[in-house]
């Protein structure tokens, strides 16, 4: 592949440097890593930049312009996905720019890409996504949420739980079980929930930070139109594993972390240790030129995903290889950032003594979520061994 960008693309990064350069300006004080959908500030601001996105078009680039897209190819998504990831800026709702929109584009009616697709790309609505239940996570085939047809409506039983953003939501794609005589993910369907239906009861999961990310989610009778199912009756798992040709290198996760080695070079840079700065340390220097070989690999790798997409081939072990790949990187870039910054990792936003807002000690705390939400590390590597190198499943 030729990495070399033309000057087409390389004035549409500069395009959106400028654009992110200038609103990060306005963004509220947050301490590093902290959930935009926690408190109203963060939370607004992230409604402001998915609008400001979304009247340029960059939510939706590569979608057809009958949806709100504008037809783009690939690598412009990724140079968008690359330079917002640098600036650390929201304003992207992961679940239904990056997960249903794809889905429907596949799957849904000409009905449904015209009522949920254009608020979509515009940044006006949020979804939030109903998979997970207390006893069916991972292994998500064995959930129990029943859908029972009732006339032109469908009535949906059942709880959901780390339910990301909910409570901050407009809609939900859920999965839910309408034949419960068909063995496992052959009875599920794919229904589009409205989150002000009634019957809807959210209760937050608070992690151990005490920030409000997840919601445990509590279904009683509520009615769902049956218009709101994407795809056939007792096909919806089919319908998940049914995804357009959508940006999927994962390249936000490598220009934050250069970002995040930006910061720790500079740290190393101002702060002394033994009478020297640290930067001067020859382990120390050892450690970040590792961890800038691991970005920079990640960041090929992710340019490789988006091209191969380009040319319309992305094998399903590619995908899970970026994933397996960039979220252990996340755990490296914590684990090696706290190392070097020694005591003063241990110091979160708020602390007189904190460095770089305490981007570390938020890191050091979150980044073995990486390696499960989305699939596990595990799951990913089953994977590639039976799709990518061809090895027998074992019984």
């Amino acid at each position: 592949m030729n990495f070399q960008l033309t000057p087409n693309q390389e004035a549409l990064r500069k395009e959106f440097d400028d654009f992110f350069r200038e609103e990060m300006k306005h963004a509220p004080l947050m301490a590093a890593g902290e959930n935009v959908y926690d408190r109203d500030e963060p939370f607004t601001f992230h409604c402001h930049l998915a609008r400001e996105m979304g009247k340029r078009g960059w939510l939706s680039m590569a979608w057809p312009e009958a949806y709100g897209g504008r037809n783009a190819p690939i690598i412009d998504q990724l140079l968008f996905n690359e330079v917002r990831g640098y600036h650390r800026a929201q304003g992207v709702d992961v679940q239904g720019v990056c997960m249903l929109a794809p889905t429907l584009l596949v799957s849904g009616n000409e009905d449904q890409k015209q009522e949920h697709l254009p608020p979509i790309a515009g940044g006006e609505t949020f979804w939030c996504q109903g998979w997970s239940e207390p006893n069916a996570g991972s292994d998500l085939a064995s959930l129990t949420t029943r859908a029972r047809r009732d006339g032109d409506d469908y009535i949906i039983n059942g709880q959901k739980t780390w339910t990301s953003n909910a409570h901050r939501t407009d809609w939900c794609f859920l999965l839910a079980r309408t034949d419960p005589e068909q063995a496992r993910h052959r009875g599920l369907s794919f229904f589009l929930i409205d989150m002000k239906s009634p019957g809807i009861t959210l209760r937050p999961l608070q992690t151990m930070d005490g920030a409000h990310h997840f919601n445990e989610m509590y279904l009683d009778d509520v009615r769902v139109p049956a218009r709101n199912m994407v795809g056939a009756e007792n096909k919806g798992w089919y319908v998940t594993l049914m995804t357009m040709n959508f940006e999927r290198s994962n390249i936000g996760a490598f220009s934050e972390a250069q970002r995040d080695l930006e910061d720790l070079i500079a740290f190393c840079r101002e702060t002394r240790r033994n009478g020297r700065p640290l930067f001067e340390d020859v382990l120390v220097r050892r450690k970040l030129a590792d961890l800038a070989t691991t970005i920079e690999v990640g960041r090929m790798m992710a340019y490789n995903v988006a091209w191969l997409q380009e040319q319309g081939d992305l094998p399903a072990d590619k995908a899970s290889a970026i994933k397996v790949y960039s979220t252990e990187m996340g755990e490296k870039v914590a684990f090696v950032g706290c190392d070097i910054m020694g005591l003063y990792s241990q110091l979160q936003y708020g602390s007189k003594w904190a460095q770089l807002s305490g981007r570390f000690a938020v890191a050091y705390q979150h980044c073995l979520t990486l390696k499960i939400a989305g699939g596990t590390s595990e799951i990913q590597r089953t994977l590639i061994a039976t799709r990518g190198l061809g090895l027998p499943r074992s019984d």
